[in-house]
């Protein structure tokens, strides 16, 4: 879950910009898991995952392969706390 909460605690220090947006805590809940799902899938569209070209392949892949281990660590923790386990489009 170590990636999954480093992703939780990232998107909570973008949130703190807006006050209108809620702060992410454990226990997630169907709406948190559905929320970050949508997120990972904008973070790997292919323009903000390559920078719109401004990174080099290797950064690309290495992005690619930590939000992989996200959405691992989310599905582990939907399966163990009974919440249905979104698809993220751009992953699979």
């Amino acid at each position: 879950m170590k990636n999954l909460q480093d992703y939780i605690d990232r998107r909570n220090q973008w949130n703190s910009f807006f006050p209108s947006n809620k702060q992410i805590t454990f226990p997630l809940d169907q709406k948190n898991v559905n929320d970050l799902a949508r997120s990972l899938d904008c973070d790997l569209s292919p323009e903000n995952l390559h920078c719109d070209g401004e990174i080099s392949h290797a950064e690309a892949d290495r992005k690619y392969r930590y939000y992989g281990r996200v959405i691992k660590d989310l599905e582990t923790y939907c399966l163990n706390n009974w919440l249905t386990t979104p698809i993220v489009e751009e992953y699979y």
